[in-house]
């Protein structure tokens, strides 16, 4: 048995956080924020479910449903609903193939699972971290509010120091952040590979969840929604989910969701007010589906940075061979960074 750190509170920090204790060790999470999740952040509000983060997860996938089991929830599990997408071109929305939708917009998923759709949760996404954090055993010590500021290597171990200067001694520690976070918090004590983490790519992402009466949208919503390629060609939205027709229990009778994504640049997220945003999204809208009112409720979501790219310079940076902190302590050697799972399509 051993005294093990797990860093962030996403589904990757508290798998980890559960599989540890499955082992016979003592867990400290520490999840900055106030709550866990990560990029799973659902809303209920006045009958509608509303995703801050990603929406669903690949519709193929194993995992997912496995830790739902676990967490008491598999029952909670909900299939799309439609599988047919459009492309807005000049004006119009064009219906295109299977998994189009998705090689266009770069998804980075398995080429197989492109067309095949998602799996979300009854009451949305964050109800598996929610779910999740409710399982686990008095063991694991769960600490909401704690940032985590440094991670350094002593003997026989790692010291885990906290944003109000207090440090933990640990036999072990696993960081489940993005890859940048994880270079920050990992310094120069762990080695090149470490370092290169700094390096990361990463996308910010935007998104403006619009609630319309049924009537006031021309469109019949016959789909997932529809892609923008370029965004130039519709005032920078990337992409619309028609959320209320792709996902149940998403809307009440006489409503519709509909999610407008946006890719902005760092000065465009942290200028343009909810506002703004909001009014962009609905200008959008009416280009596309012609709307006779207007939305009933809006939402904005910002995550800055936020988006990892597991391109073939990402795998290079996180493979390590041969690196200094092969030469740490074994303890040591577990404090490398693990990517967290998501990028807006699936934990």
């Amino acid at each position: 048995m051993q005294r093990s750190a797990v860093i962030g509170g996403g589904i990757a920090g508290l798998t980890v956080a559960l599989r540890r204790r499955a082992r016979g060790d003592d867990v400290v999470l520490f999840e900055a924020t106030a709550k866990v999740g990560g990029q799973l952040k659902s809303e209920s509000a006045n009958g509608f479910i509303v995703e801050h983060g990603a929406e669903g997860f690949v519709a193929r996938s194993d995992v997912v449903p496995a830790l739902a089991a676990e967490a008491g929830i598999a029952d909670h599990l909900i299939e799309q609903l439609v599988q047919r997408s459009f492309r807005f071109d000049r004006g119009e929305l064009v219906a295109l193939a299977p998994g189009e939708a998705g090689r266009l917009l770069g998804f980075q998923v398995a080429n197989e699972e492109l067309g095949r759709g998602i799996r979300s949760f009854l009451h949305g996404m964050a109800e598996l971290p929610e779910r999740l954090a409710r399982t686990l055993p008095p063991e694991v010590e769960l600490r909401l509010g704690t940032p985590v500021s440094r991670v350094a290597p002593r003997t026989g171990g790692v010291t885990v120091t906290t944003s109000d200067a207090n440090q933990h001694d640990f036999d072990a520690v696993v960081v489940a952040t993005t890859a940048r976070s994880a270079a920050s918090l990992l310094g120069n004590a762990f080695g090149p590979a470490a370092q290169a983490l700094q390096g990361a790519t990463l996308l910010s992402s935007l998104t403006v969840t619009l609630a319309f009466r049924t009537e006031d949208v021309g469109h019949a919503l016959d789909g997932t929604g529809f892609i923008v390629p370029p965004p130039t060609e519709l005032d920078g939205v990337r992409a619309v989910t028609f959320a209320s027709s792709k996902l149940p229990n998403r809307a009440p009778t006489g409503s519709v969701l509909l999610r407008v994504f946006f890719r902005p640049s760092p000065a465009a997220l942290r200028a343009l007010s909810d506002q703004a945003w909001t009014e962009r999204a609905e200008h959008a809208l009416g280009l596309a589906l012609p709307l006779s009112g207007p939305p009933e409720q809006a939402w904005v979501s910002r995550w800055a940075d936020a988006l990892p790219v597991f391109d073939y310079a990402h795998r290079a940076r996180v493979a390590c061979r041969g690196c200094h902190c092969r030469r740490q302590s074994r303890a040591a050697r577990r404090g490398r960074s693990r990517a967290p799972p998501g990028s807006g399509r699936g934990a």
